[in-house]
């Protein structure tokens, strides 16, 4: 046991030589590899060079054609950024734009620069605060950049210093832009209705209606770099073709109808006849300049960029959701993932395993048949999906029972996965006890009221967003109320209690079980036989987590910080001592070292307790945001909200079994 602990410290060591470097030595992304993809672009002068952009603000990098990646950049104080298009100066790559628009603020964005290859980044100020979704270099005019914000389109003539809005006030919603590639002058907008055009520098402009449906959102539009009178624009009705430059369009026939939800066209730069659209149901290419369509990937592919590498048409990446970056070196006939190095995964859950030493299991939300439950055996070099069984769920809380069968809570239901199983199998049996009473008239006359009780079989289909499997009874914190199984999980009773029904936490210590939706906590002292509602504070709180640590403390991550009880959730405080007082989102016993352990989403310090909760200090820094923490084989792990699972370095000073002490 020793010694295969010892094994998988010095594999995640291993893991943690591949991170970048910084000031402090940043916690090695474990995985798993894979995830959403929004962009991708290539360094005109050396096309192994290519970034990636992502719907967190963070840029990846590959110096080898895509085969391996690593992070490169994080743009914007937030999470919140969508990098849609990344520009290169042709002439001088080491000048880079990337647009960027907020997900959580549609109305807001920026443009960044660099100027010396991604050592610094700038805000261009003239665009700071713009929803820009689209963006061009003039490849005629590398000092010409064009971008298109949901407030019109933007140019600037000096490679971004200064900018001009050039479109008619009636022109907004800019969701694609294209430069003529011999005319920096003429450009093509996109919008959510239609398209316009320009040939003037935006002096006048031209709607581009003629041939397209009339309520077409515009998504991609290119310009033929052999033949500038050769447009393609893609819509949600379709794709379509000009020869007259944006004059009159002819739909393209070829592409289903689902299909043609088409985020992105492409034309190889070294055959125009060759053109790619990536669509929600796959890639799909032309080898006859738009006459003739075949798709090319799995129809469950969703394409949000293509990239093909100038110097060999063959070699084709994809950014994708959920299944990352897909290559292909046979002009896109066969695709294979291409992620090593690349995590962009939201964890919801991190396990390890009782019985096997080396074994970790992760539970992941938002990634559908690429997602659910993966396995790593060795310290997070290699993992495998372990995902069989369940149809593509999201899954939010991971346990292991005492037989070692793993336990899963997710968005419809509860699986469980034998101890050398392959597949998961649904534990969704719910059966209430119903008192039925009804009249019944007796010989004399008289009428005695019978009661009799009935069983009522469901099933349990809701979101199981926690389970706690730590007593003989088992608890499941569900969208459909809080049931609970004496049987491990064969048959399960319970639903809405004290008018709740949406819960998304439970613990249990003994008889001790607490229990809280997003707004409010709930006390039983009787293992769930009677409830108390419980007053943390005097104003809305939204709940995170909840923790009964071994000496019966009740302690709750909120949105509002973190709040704990000493008397069984009679009385409550806000802990403030040495814990940020916002955005707590997890607080966690490590029975290992008898201690408390907390999460924020405001820093990626790990927050320690030695004395039940009453004061804290701070931790390591993981240096990135963290959502949950545990302790593995004396080693800090970390499930973050966007980039996998994350290990503290191997010679970290503050080190998890050191318990935060220098």
């Amino acid at each position: 046991m020793k010694f295969a602990g010892l094994k998988w410290l010095a594999m995640l060591m291993l893991a943690s030589i591949c991170a970048a470097g910084a000031a402090t030595r940043p916690w090695a992304v474990l995985g798993p590899d894979g995830g959403d993809v929004r962009s991708l672009a290539c360094d005109p002068h050396n096309p192994d060079r290519v970034f990636l952009g992502t719907s967190t603000g963070v840029i990846f990098v590959s110096e080898d054609g895509g085969h391996n990646w690593s992070r490169f950049a994080k743009l914007g104080t937030g999470d919140d950024y969508v990098l849609d298009h990344i520009a290169i100066d042709p002439r001088n790559s080491k000048t880079i734009f990337v647009s960027a628009w907020s997900v959580q603020d549609q109305s807001a964005g920026d443009i960044f620069r660099t100027r010396n290859g991604g050592k610094d980044w700038e805000v261009l100020p003239a665009m700071h605060g713009k929803s820009v979704r689209a963006m061009a270099v003039s490849a005629s005019d590398t000092k010409v950049v064009v971008a298109g914000a949901l407030d019109g389109v933007y140019r600037s003539r000096d490679g971004g210093n200064h900018w001009e809005h050039i479109s008619d006030a009636g022109i907004k919603n800019i969701e694609s832009i294209a430069v003529d590639p011999k005319d920096p002058n003429v450009v093509y907008a996109g919008t959510w209705h239609l398209a316009w055009k320009t040939s003037d520098g935006g002096a006048n402009w031209q709607h581009m209606n003629k041939g397209m449906i009339d309520d077409s959102d515009v998504f991609s539009i290119i310009v033929s770099s052999a033949n500038p009178s050769e447009v393609f624009a893609s819509a949600c009705s379709g794709i379509y073709k000009s020869t007259t430059a944006g004059d009159q369009f002819q739909k393209i026939q070829g592409i289903p109808f689902t299909a043609r939800r088409t985020r992105v066209l492409k034309q190889d730069p070294s055959n125009p006849a060759i053109v790619y659209a990536g669509t929600t149901e796959g890639l799909w290419k032309s080898v006859d300049e738009g006459k003739t369509w075949k798709r090319m990937s799995n129809p469950e592919v969703v394409v949000n960029d293509v990239l093909i590498d100038p110097r060999n048409s063959q070699r084709v990446l994809l950014a994708t959701d959920r299944s990352g970056v897909l290559a292909s070196d046979d002009s896109a006939a066969t695709f294979t993932t291409s992620n090593h190095g690349y995590t962009h995964r939201y964890v919801s859950a991190i396990l390890a395993d009782t019985t096997e030493p080396n074994t970790l299991y992760i539970g992941v939300v938002n990634d559908r048949e690429f997602g659910g439950v993966f396995s790593t055996h060795d310290g997070g070099q290699n993992w495998q999906q372990k995902s069989s069984g369940l149809d593509g769920r999201d899954v939010f809380t991971l346990k292991q029972a005492i037989n070692g069968a793993l336990i899963a809570g997710t968005n419809r239901g509860v699986f469980e996965l034998v101890p050398g199983g392959t597949a998961w199998h649904p534990i969704n049996d719910v059966v209430l006890q119903k008192t039925v009473s009804h009249a019944v008239k007796l010989k004399s006359g008289k009428t005695k009221i019978v009661t009799s009780t009935a069983s009522i079989r469901s099933v349990l289909e809701g979101r199981v967003s926690e389970t706690d499997l730590a007593s003989s009874r088992w608890f499941a914190a569900t969208s459909a109320g809080l049931f609970t199984s004496k049987d491990q999980g064969k048959v399960w009773m319970g639903g809405p209690i004290a008018g709740q029904q949406d819960f998304v936490a439970v613990q249990a210590q003994d008889g001790l079980v607490v229990a809280a939706t997003r707004s409010s906590v709930l006390v039983s002292q009787d293992a769930g036989a009677a409830w108390q509602p419980a007053v943390l504070a005097s104003y809305p709180i939204n709940v995170r987590s909840v923790t009964v640590a071994p000496d019966g403390q009740i302690f709750v991550a909120t949105r509002e910080g973190a709040f704990r009880s000493a008397d069984s959730g009679k009385s409550w405080n806000h802990v403030v001592v040495g814990l940020p007082d916002m955005d707590i989102t997890s607080v966690a016993y490590d029975g290992s070292h008898k201690r408390l352990l907390a999460t924020s989403g405001q820093t990626g310090v790990v927050f320690e307790s030695a004395d039940g909760g009453s004061t804290w200090r701070r931790g390591p820094d993981s240096g990135f945001p963290l959502r949950r923490i545990s302790v593995v084989h004396g080693r800090y792990i970390a499930a973050t909200p966007f980039d996998g699972v994350i290990a503290q370095p191997e010679n970290e000073h503050q080190s998890a079994n050191a318990g935060g002490s220098n």
